[in-house]
């Protein structure tokens, strides 16, 4: 059965997306069957698996809506090796159309329900803001995956994604819980970025991935190709580190 996992922090800008589609990679690399389910209309998780998202006939939009199923939504990135439940602007209309809507926030779990024995993992990339799309993902979660930058304004960023969780916890999913903290853009040449590093381990213990992944130039580049970093250019320091963070999920999903 799939362990389903959130990607989110609240702070823009930290690598979620581009944790979401190489971890996805890494894990399909080690022989995982992974599905992408991209939850932000922006649709960048869909561009970066190789999956055009003008050209998509069927979305995560429509499965929402329930006038489409999972199997019937999702295509499979040939080069990525995964399987992507796919967004575009349309999405954005979902919130508004959402609203009025019976189990409104239980509709991605529903919908997951059905193809839960066909993956080992299901990520699902989520928007910045706390959103209905949000709240979706994050009710049907087993977990939450966060990734952040070691720098001090994404400190507070995290107090505020707890106090979410938590919220979800109590009211809507008592599965959910912080399955990690993944350090993300780590330069340990900075002195900040190592003094946070180490709050992080001292606060949240265990709960830091081991793994760390680097400031990586070809990490940011491979998007613009429609790929992930891991598929892109599998020998940069970026990819390898991805790679053996998905042998750390691997490992810790097993150990839950």
């Amino acid at each position: 059965m799939a362990k389903i996992f959130c990607v989110a922090n609240q702070k823009g800008g930290v690598g979620k997306t581009t944790t979401t589609v190489n971890l996805a990679a890494g894990l399909a690399k080690v022989g995982q069957r992974v599905l992408v389910v991209d939850l932000d209309p922006q649709g960048n998780a869909t561009m970066g698996s190789g999956i055009d998202k003008r050209q998509l006939e069927l979305s995560v939009y429509d499965v929402l809506l329930e006038s489409s199923s999972v199997a019937e939504a999702k295509q499979h990135s040939e080069k990525a090796g995964y399987d992507v439940l796919g967004a575009n602007r349309e999405l954005a209309g979902a919130e508004v159309e959402l609203v009025s809507q019976e189990r409104r926030e239980r509709r991605l779990k529903t919908a997951l329900s059905a193809v839960k024995d066909d993956y080992d993992f299901v990520l699902i990339d989520c928007p910045p803001s706390l959103s209905m799309l949000t709240l979706n993902g994050l009710c049907c979660a087993h977990g939450v995956v966060v990734p952040m930058q070691c720098e001090y304004f994404a400190l507070e960023g995290l107090s505020d994604l707890v106090n979410t969780i938590k919220q979800v916890h109590a009211n809507l999913n008592p599965d959910l819980q912080i399955i990690g903290l993944l350090r993300v853009m780590f330069d340990p040449r900075i002195t900040l970025q190592n003094q946070v590093s180490d709050q992080l381990k001292a606060h949240f213990g265990d709960k830091v991935f081991d793994s760390v992944i680097p400031r990586n130039v070809r990490l940011a580049e491979a998007p613009s190709y429609g790929l992930p970093g891991v598929v892109f250019d599998p020998s940069s320091k970026g990819a390898q580190a991805f790679v053996e963070f998905a042998r750390e999920m691997v490992r810790r999903v097993g150990s839950m």
